[in-house]
């Protein structure tokens, strides 16, 4: 059975809303600092901080992506990105973005141990709540 965590961009979020798009070109940005990082020791480091390409269906245009890959350790996650209705404290509803990183079955303990580092990446940039993949939140955001 798949298995998914959630990054969800809440009213102190850096930004209330995030398109596929962007979230690629942060996973660009993440390939370039680990490219940098590897320069910088001398060590091939892109390869093993990102051993994914990104690769987008048809049917998923604008709407999911997901990561592959041709190493033994790694093989495949899913990227999503959606918006739910949700009610806060006070009763009020209102819409919230959020993206969804998804082990599909065939997904590696390496794709786990990525998509957790991938996910606190993005949470980080995007100063959101992180629901992790055994249930725990992390929050980014700046809390009152």
């Amino acid at each position: 059975m798949a298995n998914s965590a959630y990054i969800k961009l809440v009213p102190s979020s850096a930004k209330e809303t995030v398109t596929i798009d962007e979230v690629k070109e942060l996973f660009h940005y993440y390939k370039e600092i680990t490219g940098k990082t590897g320069n910088q020791v001398d060590w091939n480091y892109e390869d093993s901080a990102f051993p994914y390409e990104i690769k987008e269906k048809e049917e998923g245009k604008g709407r999911w992506f997901y990561l592959f890959s041709n190493h033994e350790r790694y093989s495949a996650i899913l990227i999503g990105a959606d918006r739910e209705t949700i009610r806060d404290e006070n009763g009020d509803e209102r819409e919230q973005t959020y993206i969804q990183v998804t082990l599909p079955e065939q997904s590696t303990f390496g794709d786990k141990g990525k998509a957790n580092e991938f996910c606190k990446f993005l949470a980080k940039k995007l100063q959101g709540e992180l629901h992790l993949f055994n249930g725990r939140v992390m929050y980014y955001y700046p809390r009152k």
